[in-house]
């Protein structure tokens, strides 16, 4: 594990599903449960490390959580634990009227996703002030179109199933 770590939204949905009553289960990526055990290991494993959590000061990242599961799925309960062991670093970002955030130009043109800026922002603001950050993802392929640029401007991503992602992104790639 890294210092710390900006967590895409789909780590905490796939983590999640491993619970089946969940109903995050039936539109968590992968499918496959195997995967997912695999990113829920890597979510415990976050969880009891000294790896901190960053958000955002603006809560719009934890807002894209609750919009995206309930307060008691894994991933929700995850970063309630970092809470309350003291273990969030937390970063201000700068957000357009529309909800996005604020990336240089360049960095605006590639990331496409405008809903990802906020975990690009929040991991650059974090490596600003704190040090080594990284973007957790597992399930968004859009990622690899963005690791060249993004290395470039200091942000890794780790994917945590990478096997499975980067074939999914090779599959995009050819169609």
């Amino acid at each position: 594990m890294k210092p710390r770590y900006v967590v895409d939204t789909n780590v905490l949905i796939a983590a999640s599903a491993m619970d089946s009553d969940s109903p995050v289960a039936r539109d968590a990526t992968p499918d496959d449960p195997d995967l997912r055990m695999q990113v829920w290991e890597w979510l415990s494993a976050f969880q009891n490390s000294p790896s901190r959590m960053v958000l955002d000061g603006q809560g719009e990242i934890e807002k894209e959580y609750a919009n995206k599961l309930g307060f008691n799925d894994y991933g929700r309960q995850m970063v309630i634990h970092k809470w309350s062991t003291c273990a969030v670093d937390l970063v201000d970002i700068l957000f357009d009227d529309d909800g996005y955030a604020y990336l240089n130009e360049n960095l605006a043109a590639l990331i496409h996703d405008t809903s990802d800026r906020k975990f690009v922002a929040a991991a650059l603001a974090a490596i600003d002030g704190c040090g080594e950050c990284l973007i957790a993802n597992s399930g968004d392929t859009d990622w690899y179109d963005w690791e060249e640029v993004l290395r470039t401007v200091g942000v890794e991503v780790e994917q945590i199933i990478p096997e499975w992602s980067r074939q999914k992104w090779l599959e995009k790639q050819s169609n």
